[in-house]
């Protein structure tokens, strides 16, 4: 990250450095996924470094939804997040101009995608889609990547049919982790979630939902079975409001940026796992999901 420390720096102006004494606080939204107190706990050594380095309250905010973050980043009312590619996507083409896309998670064998896996529980005989036909079938949230808008798109395909009729019932559980522990509790026959597919699925992969779900010991991994992958999906982007000062964005982009290297633990709560580092990203990375969303209508 040093190149891109030096490549903020450089950014930095005496200007600059006014214009931080003018914002009076900072705002960090938090996506849905774990219950709202796990979010804050999760989060609280990230939003800590954010309001040591730009001197004024820094709080988080854990909407029920994802688009409670894109609303607040729309509306000015939150000013850093990491989104999804999808609900990326969605404040884009509600206003190009809300936010700037800064940095995204690098995986631990170098790459920045991730997938979304179907899966049921071990004991319910389903090992496949095929033996989810006619089941009661879970997505995440209308704003999720992984857990809707890629998955989703893909299974129409694949299937060729609308899910509504290959499924017995299709509904949304709300988010990641309610969809992992639905399924797990037998209130969901299968239903697809996140995860970066290195490592095993018995540790819930290396990171993501299902590895934050099985540290948390909300479920146990070994009681739960794979059976359908997605192709590679962009992992999401960290985003600041562009409207923001910008000694202020570099500031908190830097903090990100240097997580790994400086606190681990705190950059493997962001990270929602093992990852290897977090690295700039841009508004091209997300095209083609920007794309997928204005098919898709919502």
């Amino acid at each position: 990250m040093k190149k891109l420390i030096a490549a903020l720096a450089a950014t930095s102006t005496l200007a600059g450095a006014v214009q931080a004494q003018e914002i009076k606080e900072f705002n960090i939204g938090i996506l849905g996924g774990e219950n709202a107190q796990d979010r804050l706990n999760s989060n609280e050594c990230f939003r800590a470094k954010v309001e040591e380095a730009l001197g004024v309250p820094v709080k988080l905010f854990t909407p029920a939804d994802y688009d409670g973050v894109i609303q607040g980043l729309l509306g000015g009312t939150i000013d850093f997040a990491g989104l999804g590619a999808s609900g990326y996507a969605k404040t884009y083409l509600t206003n190009p101009e809300a936010v700037d896309v800064v940095l995204t998670t690098q995986n631990i064998d170098g790459s920045t995608g991730y997938y979304s896996f179907g899966f049921a529980r071990k004991d319910s005989g389903i090992t496949s889609i095929a033996d989810a036909k006619g089941k009661k079938f879970t997505f995440g949230e209308p704003n999720s990547t992984s857990g809707y808008l890629v998955p989703a798109a893909q299974l129409l395909a694949e299937l060729g049919m609308p899910l509504e009729q290959y499924f017995g019932e299709v509904v949304f559980s709300g988010g990641h982790e309610q969809t992992i522990v639905g399924v797990s509790n037998g209130d969901f026959a299968a239903g697809v979630s996140w995860a970066d597919g290195l490592g095993n699925w018995e540790d819930g992969y290396a990171s993501g939902a299902f590895r934050r779900s099985a540290d948390a010991g909300l479920v146990d991994m070994n009681d739960l079975v794979q059976i359908w992958q997605s192709k590679l999906i962009p992992n999401g982007p960290f985003v600041v409001r562009k409207a923001l000062p910008q000694n202020v964005k570099d500031k908190v982009t830097t903090i990100v940026a240097d997580m790994w290297e400086t606190d681990k633990e705190c950059g493997y709560a962001l990270a929602a796992g093992e990852v290897k580092d977090f690295v700039p990203a841009t508004h091209e990375l997300y095209l083609g999901i920007i794309e997928a969303r204005k098919l898709s209508g919502k």
